[in-house]
């Protein structure tokens, strides 16, 4: 179970900054947090499987604090983590925040960590103002990418293409979060293609937009979104990312953990597993797509370390 962080939403309220709603993909189960860690490890030696009591030793009940923006990708990731190291013994708090705030708060120390830094083009200028305030731990996820997606049954084929839509499209990109890095991609992009002149990107939120998509696909109507993958829409529709000649959207991205300085001093075995954690699109968009329909962030998440103990155990190698 996961425990909700008050303070720092509290933080963010007074700073007037809205939460994402559920996920590059918006996920309503994800609304409530709970706490993985609401055992101490005596009572989990007690509880849990002998292999989960052993693990509890490592972690002896000490809390960690993982942030994430809430796009389902991230919501995935970190649920994943905050399982394994529940399982290690650990009180792990998650908390949703917004992606300022979430690379702000790792800077300062005031989280441990997250595995949810988008680079290079996505939190770019985030990393570039916090880069030397955190610990990088690599990456943990290759083959993230962003740009305009359409559904496979649009004529178009580049991102000129759209303006023999534009009657059609309302001359409008749908976009998700203010500020998000795909959106400002999209302007970007906007302002790049002649033919785009017209156009204009619709800031809403991941889940308008996933619904906008969907609505879209059921009536067979032109519709183009800015997108991203790994992402459970990709699974359900049938998807296409524009060829964008131009260079608007970058090259392919990676997700990174990010750490606060001293993690490794205070936390070895959590640095440890933070530094080991590493999977592919295809193992994040399955707890995506579980979640997307209707599971729980925490039981999507447990149900992918349970059936995945291979992948979990390269991850907690050498843990004492």
């Amino acid at each position: 179970m996961f425990k909700l962080n008050k303070k720092r939403l509290g933080l963010v309220a007074g700073l007037s900054l809205s939460l994402l709603a559920a996920g590059c993909g918006e996920n309503e189960n994800d609304t409530n947090t709970t706490n993985v860690g609401n055992n101490t490890a005596e009572e989990n030696e007690g509880n849990a499987t002998e292999e989960n009591a052993d693990a509890g030793a490592v972690g002896e009940g000490k809390e960690i604090e993982l942030v994430y923006v809430e796009w389902d990708s991230e919501i995935a990731s970190t649920h994943v983590v905050a399982k394994v190291l529940e399982d290690q013994g650990y009180d792990v708090t998650v908390t949703p925040i917004d992606n300022a705030i979430m690379w702000d708060s790792v800077a300062t120390g005031e989280a441990d960590g997250m595995v949810a830094a988008w680079l290079p083009a996505t939190h770019g200028d985030l990393f570039e103002e916090y880069g030397d305030q955190v610990v990088d731990l690599g990456e943990n996820l290759e083959g993230a990418k962003i740009g305009l997606v359409v559904p496979e049954y649009m004529d178009a084929t580049t991102i000129d293409d759209l303006a023999n839509f534009s009657d059609e499209l309302g001359n409008t990109i749908t976009g998700i979060e203010p500020g998000a890095g795909v959106v400002q991609a999209a302007e970007s992009a906007v302002e790049t293609y002649e033919g785009l002149a017209d156009f204009s990107v619709q800031a809403s939120s991941s889940g308008a937009m996933a619904t906008a998509l969907g609505e879209a696909i059921d009536n067979e109507e032109p519709i183009v979104v800015t997108g991203w993958t790994p992402h459970w829409k990709f699974a359900s529709y049938d998807l296409k990312y524009l060829e964008d000649p131009e260079g608007s959207f970058g090259d392919a991205e990676v997700i990174k953990t990010m750490v606060r300085e001293g993690l490794e001093e205070d936390l070895p075995n959590a640095y440890t597993l933070l530094d080991q954690f590493s999977w592919t699109p295809e193992d994040m968009q399955a707890v995506m797509l579980d979640m997307q329909e209707g599971t729980s962030p925490e039981d999507a998440a447990a149900a992918w370390v349970e059936a995945n103990e291979e992948i979990v155990s390269e991850w907690t190698a050498g843990l004492e």
